[in-house]
């Protein structure tokens, strides 16, 4: 299922983005080198947002954090829950499948430096804001990052000085939703120590637990 706005592979709006993929596609033209969709159902209880494709895992994949560190924590800590079944191969093809969960980038093109510019998320929102719409099963939301957390918050139309981000912050937005914050599960943040894989699991679990407590 996808929803009813989605960006195409060779998406447009943004010219330096294009300018970019059109480098890495003469450098690498085997790669997927374009607007990478979303992971799993649209019918799914939770949306994981993150930042955007990384230039060596989803731009070379095409799946949402498939091909770096990030999905290497990221997808197993899935399973750990019972988000996910199968074994995570780095690679779209290794029969992973997401349970109840669903996973997405505030912007859908790779960056360059991984550093989308203002104008860039502002490109993506309506996308991000049209899937939060087309799941009608959405209870809890989780923002990898603080670009997401922010990303997520203006796709709602939300004040974000009412929503502070904060590693394994809960916020519960206006119509019941649920979001966690969790600091990215970046290779850089694990290896300063500024993310551990506890700190991961334990604001995933606090979003499984708020979410089932809800009246």
């Amino acid at each position: 299922m996808t929803p009813p706005e989605c960006p195409g592979r060779d998406c447009a709006l943004c010219p330096r983005l294009v300018e970019y993929r059109n480098t890495n596609r003469a450098a690498q033209p085997t790669w997927h080198n374009g607007a990478v969709g979303s992971f799993g159902d649209l019918s799914a209880r939770f949306l994981f947002v993150g930042l955007a494709p990384g230039l060596k895992g989803a731009n070379r994949t095409g799946r949402p954090f498939t091909g770096d560190y990030a999905g290497d924590l990221l997808y197993p800590s899935l399973k750990s829950v019972g988000l996910a079944t199968g074994t995570y191969g780095a690679d779209p093809a290794d029969g992973f499948t997401l349970k109840d969960a669903r996973i997405t980038n505030a912007v859908r093109c790779v960056p360059p430096a991984n550093k989308p510019l203002p104008a860039e998320f502002k490109a993506c929102l309506p996308f991000l804001a049209a899937e939060i719409r087309a799941m009608p099963n959405l209870a809890g939301l989780f923002a990898i990052g603080r670009d997401a957390h922010q990303a997520v918050l203006t796709a709602l139309s939300l004040r974000k000085s009412a929503f502070v981000f904060a590693h394994g912050a809960v916020h519960t937005l206006p119509g019941g939703l649920i979001m966690t914050d969790s600091y990215h599960c970046s290779r850089y943040n694990t290896n300063t120590g500024r993310l551990t894989e506890a700190m991961f699991h334990q604001a995933l679990a606090t979003l499984l637990d708020r979410t089932a407590r809800k009246p």
